[in-house]
Formats: C-alpha cells, structure tokens, sequence
C-alpha cells in the first residue's frame, strides 16, 4: 500500500475510533501498539509509514485541542438555563399560517416560550406543555408527532461565542459521550437551545458543567 494511502487509513482508523481519538489528542497512546492493530485490521504490513501517519495526525489533533481550549473557555463563562414540561409537535407545512400566529400570540399572552422551526416538509412547533390540547384541536390531522414532556435546556454564551468556531459540534459531541438524545437543536446568536428528555436531564447538566 502506497504511503499516502496508509496515512489516509491510518487517519480514517482513528477517526472512527473516537476514545482513540481522544487518547491520541492527550498524548496517551502507545503508538507502537496503535500501529500493530491498525495493521492487523487494515492489512498494511508497513509498520514504519502508519507510525510517521499516527505522528503526523498527532499534530493536526493538537491544533485541534487548542481550539478546544478556547471552546471551554468561552463555556465556562456561559450559563445553562432549564424549562421542563416542554412539548414538539411535528406538523406538516400544509397548514394554515393564522393558526401558527394565534398560537404565538396566545403563548405570548400568557409568557410562555415559543418556537417554530419551518423545514422543507414539516414545520415543528416548540412550547409549553400546556398548549398541547390546542395544537391538537387546531392542527388536528396535519400532526406528524407530538411529543410532550420534555426539558429545554438553554446554554447562555457570551457574545464572543460568534467568533470561536466548532462551539455547537463540540456541544452536540459533548452530550453524545453523555448518551444525552437530543429531540430538537436550535440556535439564536449567543443562546443554544437543547430538546431532551427530562430522564437525561441530570446527565445533561453534568456534561455542561465546566
């Protein structure tokens, strides 16, 4: 196998390992023993290029920790809000638009959040438990999914947040390791909202606490 597809593998190995990742990114990996199995597995009997691969790709993790750095520092300056009993329902987008302006004025009136995300197919509404008999009543047939009994969990970040990429992947990243399912994701500037559910709450906050 040629050098540069050996790097190429060597790379692809790691990436789909990400506790190797990770070790590799720490400086804890023998890379002597890294290089064995990824030649067991990937059939590559040059022992010496996929040792040069692992170190190069050392190097290119190591920019990628200092930019991570810089993501937990802009999280440690934010701050994490809760709302329980939230609900997403899921409508199609062949809806009556009146109806969704009644419903944000309704929910305004009585200050409780609101959001409606508009996607090719479906428009998914998120709010308060409390309006779930309503949106049934009014979207009736058009409901793809209705899932109350949810948390909202909102990440408050400074608004230099704008200018450290890799913050949300990092985040997403963050609360997979923490087998979080996010239902929802959404973003406003310096605010980034996570759906999950509330038995993953504690699991969430513990990922967020920096």
């Amino acid at each position: 196998m040629e050098r540069l597809n050996i790097t190429k593998a060597t790379e692809e190995y790691v990436k789909e390992h990400p506790s190797i990742k990770d070790c590799l990114k720490k400086g804890l990996i023998n890379y002597s023993a890294l290089a064995r199995k990824i030649g067991k597995e990937k059939d590559i009997k040059n022992f010496e290029a996929i040792l040069v691969a692992e170190r190069r790709f050392y190097s290119k993790l190591k920019k990628e920790k200092a930019a991570e750095n810089e993501i937990i520092d802009l999280m440690k300056k934010s701050k994490v809000d809760v709302k329980s009993k939230m609900v997403v329902a899921v409508i199609e987008k062949n809806v009556f638009f009146d109806n969704l302006i009644d419903l944000q004025r309704k929910a305004k009136k009585y200050e409780e959040d609101i959001h409606i995300i508009q996607g090719i197919n479906t428009i998914t509404i998120i709010t308060s438990n409390e309006f779930s008999e309503e949106i049934k009543g009014v979207f009736k047939r058009n409901i793809v999914k209705l899932h109350p009994d949810l948390v909202e969990v909102i990440v408050r970040s400074p608004k230099e947040i704008e200018d450290v990429p890799g913050v949300i992947a990092y985040l997403y990243s963050l609360l997979s390791e923490n087998n979080v399912n996010i239902i929802e994701t959404m973003s406003s500037w310096t605010d980034t909202i996570f759906i999950i559910e509330e038995a993953d709450l504690i699991k969430a906050l513990n990922a967020l606490k920096f």
